[in-house]
Formats: C-alpha cells, structure tokens, sequence
C-alpha cells in the first residue's frame, strides 16, 4: 500500500471512521452466519438441511471475512508500527490465525458431513476464537 494512501486515509475525517463501520460489518456477517450454522448442527431449526444452510451462512461469512481483512489491512497500514508493538493486536493476529486453522481442519476432515461430536467441538471452538478476536480487537485501543 502506498504511503500516500495511508496518509489519505489518517487525514481524512471520514474514511477512517468508514473503515471501522466496513470492518465490524464484516466482522457481525462472519461471526453471525457461523453462529447460526452452529445453532443449526446443535440441532435448533431442524426443518432447515444444514447443507443448504451451510452453503448460504458460509458463503456470507467469507464475504464478512473478506470485507473485514481488506477494511482492516487498510486501518493496519495508516499505524503499522503502533499495531505491531501492541499485545492485544499481535494476540488477536495469532487467533486469526487459530481459527484460519480450526476451519482447515473442520473442512478438511469434512465435519459438516459428519455432524459428530468433534464437529460440534469445532464449531464450539470456531465460536469462542471468533469471541475472542472481538476481544482483542476492541482492546487495541486500551493496551
């Protein structure tokens, strides 16, 4: 990303701000759609077929997840070196990560066709990291 780009958006008074709203917009439509993917494998609307469900919640969350990495790399590089330095930021970049991992593994194991109880397990663990990183991620600015 240019630094003229950066220095744009720290600048202006709205695009900043705009950013934000983009990023918590990605960020409600991930973790809302996989909760609600959840609520469905532990067993809540039984008439609606996880399959057809998981196509749509998991199509919107990587849409929330797209919107929410491009929002939040362009927020990363107006402070690159603030952001580095501080620990609720790095904790939440390793629980990305963390959950980058327990998807690969949910999927890669397809979980969503064995609806068993390690799959319940993922999808529990999937909710709390997502938890977690809203977490870290409101702490940014207090730490």
């Amino acid at each position: 990303m240019s630094a003229d780009l950066a220095a744009g958006i720290v600048s202006s008074a709205w695009a900043y701000p705009a950013l934000e709203v983009v990023h918590l917009s990605g960020v409600a439509l991930l973790v809302g759609n996989l909760v609600l993917l959840e609520i469905r494998v532990f067993g809540w609307g039984g008439g609606l077929p996880v399959r057809d469900l998981a196509r749509l919640a998991l199509t919107l969350a990587v849409v929330g997840f797209g919107l929410a990495a491009v929002s939040g790399l362009l927020m990363f590089f107006t402070q690159a070196a603030e952001l580095i330095a501080n620990r609720a930021f790095t904790c939440k970049m390793l629980l990305l990560m963390l959950a980058a991992c327990n998807a690969g593994w949910f999927h890669g194991r397809a979980s969503l066709d064995k609806l068993d109880a390690l799959a319940r397990v993922q999808m529990v663990l999937s909710t709390l990291i997502w938890l977690a990183v809203l977490g870290c991620g409101r702490w940014i600015a207090y730490v």
